[in-house]
């Protein structure tokens, strides 16, 4: 029988907040993962999403949304449970600035667990993650879509979406791997469907070369599909991320682990194992028979969806309209004479404030909330 290389990868965990943040710090693994610790242990390479950088103090950077941080002495529980490896690119990393970054990686390193997607350079972002496993050698790069994180003009930070650069980071990977893992930090939040912009760019990844493609981001889980051979996952859901909403199960506190086996050649195999986090416990839990049936139909009905080109445009059109109200107060400009005339003779202050130049930036630069911008300027 011909070896094969089996990859387990989870959405994102955050290891500061809450009850995660106690049983990491205890180093609970057992508490944290429960009965999956044998799957991510018995995987040749665990992966998973570093959703906030490793830091004791440190200062804030500038931008919308929340800053995350988790102390680092909560990393070691992620090794204990068998994960080799985590990912970094994405729209938390560059929260507490390079000082934030820096701490980040040199954790990593003394807890003995690998990175990938960002690095104190452009350069250093874009490399991938290479091992062989049983004969196979697998690389993994990783991206994120452009909030706050990604490394612009070569400084610090996250690899960034930019599909003519991700082209060839993916081609040159393949000329140095048996298999290329493409895994993606974007879309969009609590929407459990990917924009007919993100099929486009991740099947375009896979045209690139990638074997498999896998997103996360969203705090919820998506759909899948195979394309030309290719697996492509939208969104795994969240792995660990506690927000103590209660005992209602909701959207947040579904995922799923998606293990990929990887021959040498030929189309990789994948099953995918849900999971309940952070509802009754801080970890992981089993769902019951129940809830598991629940999950199996919810993405057999988002996979339905995501292979019709003109639902999937459809039901974008309809989250665009439930997301206009929100996304019309972010833009909304004042047009009144009188407000306008006493800005130009310095009565008033200029409305576009600091944080409002932010959150433009961030609205026109981020792909996922670029797409919501265009769609509700065009309704």
């Amino acid at each position: 029988m011909s070896s094969t290389a089996n990859i387990v990868i989870t959405g994102d965990v955050h290891l500061g907040g809450g009850r995660v943040r106690e049983l990491a710090r205890q180093n609970d693994a057992e508490g944290l993962f429960g009965e999956f610790l044998k799957l991510f242990r018995d995987a040749d390479l665990a992966v998973t999403n570093l959703e906030s950088p490793l830091i004791n103090g440190g200062t804030q950077i500038a931008k919308t949304g929340p800053n995350l941080k988790s102390p680092p002495d909560t990393l070691p529980v992620l090794k204990k449970a068998g994960f080799g490896l985590v990912t970094l690119a994405n729209n938390h990393i560059m929260d507490y600035g390079t000082e934030g970054l820096e701490s980040t990686l040199n954790a990593c390193k003394d807890a003995g667990i690998a990175t990938v997607g960002a690095g104190m350079s452009s350069e250093e972002a874009m490399k991938p993650f290479t091992a062989e496993i049983n004969g196979i050698t697998i690389a993994v790069l990783n991206i994120a879509e452009n909030e706050f994180g990604t490394t612009q003009n070569g400084e610090p930070g996250g690899h960034a979406m930019d599909p003519v650069l991700n082209f060839y980071a993916i081609q040159n990977a393949k000329k140095h791997a048996d298999r290329v893992i493409v895994v993606v930090h974007g879309g969009h939040e609590h929407y459990e469907l990917p924009s007919p912009r993100m099929k486009k760019t991740y099947r375009f990844y896979a045209d690139a070369g990638a074997d498999a493609v896998v997103g996360h981001h969203t705090h919820c889980i998506s759909g899948h599909e195979r394309y030309n051979g290719t697996p492509i996952f939208y969104s795994l859901g969240n792995f660990l991320f506690d927000n103590e909403s209660g005992n209602e199960l909701s959207g947040w506190n579904k995922g799923f682990i998606c293990s990929l086996t990887f021959p040498k050649k030929g189309d990789a195999e994948f099953k995918l194992r849900p999971y309940i986090q952070g509802l009754n416990t801080g970890g992981l839990e089993l769902p019951s028979e129940k809830q598991t049936q629940e999950i199996e139909s919810e993405i057999i009905s988002l996979n339905s969806i995501i292979a019709r080109d003109e639902e999937l445009e459809k039901r974008f059109k309809e989250f665009c309209l439930r997301s206009r109200r929100l996304y019309s107060s972010y833009i909304e400009p004042h047009s009144v004479r009188l407000i306008h005339a006493l800005r130009n003779r310095n009565i008033l202050p200029s409305l576009l404030s600091e944080r409002k130049k932010l959150l433009y930036t961030n609205l026109v630069r981020c792909e996922a909330h670029r797409d919501i911008l265009i769609k509700t300027l065009t309704l």
